[in-house]
């Protein structure tokens, strides 16, 4: 078996009615479990994990989204900014989680695209953000400056990751049992 924790992360330079600035969206395996937008600055369960008591701090998991949508949308300024490009539609996408498999052994994901092409992406074994574009330079120069953010990235893929997917796992496995 493989079970898999992924955050799919968006944010436009551009918003439209309908389609916020930034949204988030967070899966087990290939279930929504919940979403959370820059226009209802919520973090809301989906599906059947509305019904799922205690799982998560929603006001909590809010706060956190909130966050990590202010940071996002800083670089995606800045890599706009780096390409003298201010007035442009462009999109920023986040992609990151964790996997466990039934052998024992687990992995980690993070990485970021630019109107769809690769930008930079974490490689937790360095620790260093690996960079895929000319701006994406500038990008992992601001990341890195500071040790701490390149170990607490690091921390969250190998600790903080895995925590929420085993939680998610046994909450679902209470759900499922329930029906």
């Amino acid at each position: 078996a493989h079970h898999a924790l992924t955050f799919l992360y968006t944010g436009v330079s551009r918003p439209s009615k309908g389609f916020p600035r930034f949204q988030s969206l967070a899966f087990l395996n290939d279930q929504a479990v919940f979403h959370y937008d820059s226009e209802s600055q919520q973090a809301q369960p989906l599906g059947l994990w509305g019904q799922v008591r205690g799982m998560e701090d929603w006001k909590e998991e809010s706060r956190l989204q909130k966050a990590r949508e202010e940071i996002f949308l800083v670089t995606l300024r800045d890599i706009m900014d780096y390409y003298q490009d201010s007035k442009g539609s462009h999109t920023f996408q986040g992609r990151f989680g964790c996997e466990f498999w039934s052998n024992g052994s687990s992995g980690a994901f993070w990485s970021y695209a630019y109107d769809g092409e690769d930008f930079i992406r974490f490689n937790k074994d360095i620790p260093a953000w690996i960079p895929l574009d000319t701006a994406a330079q500038e990008t992992k120069k601001k990341w890195e400056a500071e040790k701490v953010y390149v170990q607490r990235a690091k921390a969250y893929l190998e600790e903080e990751c895995p925590g929420i997917l085993r939680r998610y796992l046994n909450y679902s496995r209470a759900q499922l049992d329930q029906q």
